[in-house]
């Protein structure tokens, strides 16, 4: 079984991760873990267990063949793994990891510049392809290994190096997701927060699960209308002059509002966007639920814990347009009852702004390679460190004043030098 799930990670791999100088690797592991599926096939028993395939080898010159080839390999000692897929989403860019092909990369995981967390190294598990033939301490150069001196890695880091096996995880990843995860009770929390690098489905239905999903441009495809409908309606209607605010409860004191006012309110509205940005992914998309309670678990995993679990899953990134819709239906019905239609419609064509904004950033940081330095490239990496190591903190997708304002930022953890 062991050799079985190795062959169709190899092969679900192959198909995610593409680029050049891969396609080769794969089809060759996937000839070597055939031989071995079919020599176990051969030895085992029906009533004991497969033994695990011994693992690929490549010598110095195979991997070098790879890195002509524009493959990104690298190695923690001995163990080789194919980045080649990952380099484009590596929080601190493709370069820094291009930089890195052929090395040993165990000391880089300790730092500096910043300690890769224990989910972090469990994810770089899902890329290993083999052993590297010859003295492990050192790097591959013109078909040899070289030595060099690499730091010792921190034990109380290290993990416990193995392949994925999804034949242990707890639950079936070839069956719908969504109903299995309301029965892991007080281990959904542990598990949910363990990313994998592959999709996920969650219902049954073809149909429910197609509305489940959404491509990126939809968002402004679809809303993009709207906004500019509603900011050209209502901003004709404070030409006019006659909007008032506060008029519904009492004339005496009620203000006018100009066309002037305009800007302001649809800014306004923006920025209250980015608070409830804020307060909906730290109260709600974050909520631990009872693990008693199998329907908040299986909510909780389809608002956002699914998202957590696959965080490169591209297909659901953003929110898909009908349940998008009935959030932004409930939140103008509210800013209706409370404000002019006018005011309220502008207010709300700003905050729906400040979503299609908030949606595409989030998409970017996932897939992006923004500039080193740039502000984008510093929320790529405060996003990465919410998803790998600090769930409770780092709530801002767009901005980070929200956690500024509730001292919810994710802290700053000095690199602590070995000895």
């Amino acid at each position: 079984m062991g050799a079985r799930h190795a062959n169709e990670q190899v092969r679900w791999r192959t198909a995610r991760q593409g680029g050049r100088g891969s396609g080769d690797v794969r089809g060759e592991l996937g000839r070597r873990r055939a031989e071995v599926r079919a020599s176990s096939c051969e030895l085992r028993s029906p009533a004991m267990a497969p033994a695990p395939p011994p693992a690929v080898s490549f010598s110095p010159a195979e991997v070098q063949r790879r890195l002509a080839a524009g493959a990104c390999w690298v190695r923690c000692g001995a163990r080789l793994y194919d980045l080649t897929g990952f380099v484009r989403y590596h929080p601190g860019g493709e370069q820094l990891l291009r930089a890195r092909a052929g090395e040993d990369v165990s000391a880089d995981l300790d730092g500096p510049p910043h300690r890769h967390s224990a989910n972090a190294r469990r994810w770089l598990e899902q890329y290993y392809v083999g052993e590297l033939q010859g003295d492990p301490q050192g790097s591959v150069e013109n078909g040899t290994v070289t030595s060099v001196n690499t730091q010792k890695t921190d034990p109380w880091m290290e993990p416990k190096l193995k392949m994925v096996d999804w034949d242990k995880d707890l639950v079936d990843w070839r069956k719908p997701l969504l109903w299995q995860v309301g029965h892991l009770g007080e281990k959904y929390d542990e598990w949910v927060h363990q990313p994998v690098i592959r999709p996920i489905r969650l219902f049954h239905s073809d149909l429910i699960e197609a509305l489940s999903k959404s491509v990126w441009y939809s968002v402004p495809i679809i809303w993009m209308p709207l906004i500019l409908y509603f900011s050209w309606s209502h901003y004709r209607t404070l030409a006019q002059g006659n909007v008032r605010l506060f008029e519904s409860f009492s004339t005496e004191y009620s203000v006018a509002m100009p066309e002037s006012a305009f800007p302001g309110i649809f800014v306004l509205g923006m920025l209250l966007w980015s608070l409830m940005e804020y307060l909906i992914h730290r109260f709600l998309f974050h909520m631990k639920p009872p693990s008693d309670n199998h329907y908040l678990i299986m909510l909780h995993f389809v608002l956002h814990g699914q998202h957590h679990k696959a965080p490169f899953d591209e297909s659901r990134l953003v929110f898909p347009p009908v349940p998008a819709s009935l959030g932004i239906a409930f939140f103008y019905i509210i800013l209706r009852l409370l404000l002019p239609e006018a005011v309220a419609g502008t207010m709300f064509a700003g905050g729906l702004l400040g979503y299609v904004i908030y949606d595409m950033i989030h998409y970017y940081l996932h897939f992006g390679s923004p500039y080193k330095g740039s502000y984008l490239y510093n929320m790529k990496a405060h996003h990465a460190k919410h998803h790998f190591a600090h769930q409770q903190s780092g709530y801002g997708i767009s901005t980070k004043l929200w956690d500024h304002f509730f001292h919810t930022l994710i802290p700053e953890e000095p690199h602590l030098k070995m000895q």
